[in-house]
C-alpha cells in the first residue's frame, strides 16, 4: 500500500474486514473496535483475548488463515 493508501484508509471498513477474516476462523475478539479517542491516527482497538483466543489466532496467522 502506498502512503496515501494507508492515509485513506477507513478504520472501520478495516476493523469488519478484520472482523470477517477472524469470523472465517472462528475467532472473536469482543473488545474490537475503532479507537475513537485518537481519529487523525485511525487506530483500531484489539482489545483483550482469552489465551485459547490469542492461540487460535496464532495458529491461524501461521496457517496463512488456511486449514
Amino acid at each position: 500500500m502506498t502512503k496515501k493508501e494507508l492515509r485513506d484508509l477507513d478504520p472501520h471498513a478495516a476493523m469488519e474486514s478484520l472482523r470477517t477474516a477472524l469470523i472465517e476462523n472462528d475467532i472473536v475478539l469482543p473488545s474490537l473496535s475503532v479507537d475513537i479517542a485518537s481519529p487523525d491516527l485511525k487506530l483500531v482497538e484489539l482489545g483483550r483475548v482469552r489465551a485459547d483466543v490469542a492461540e487460535r489466532l496464532a495458529q491461524a496467522l501461521q496457517r496463512g488463515g488456511r486449514e
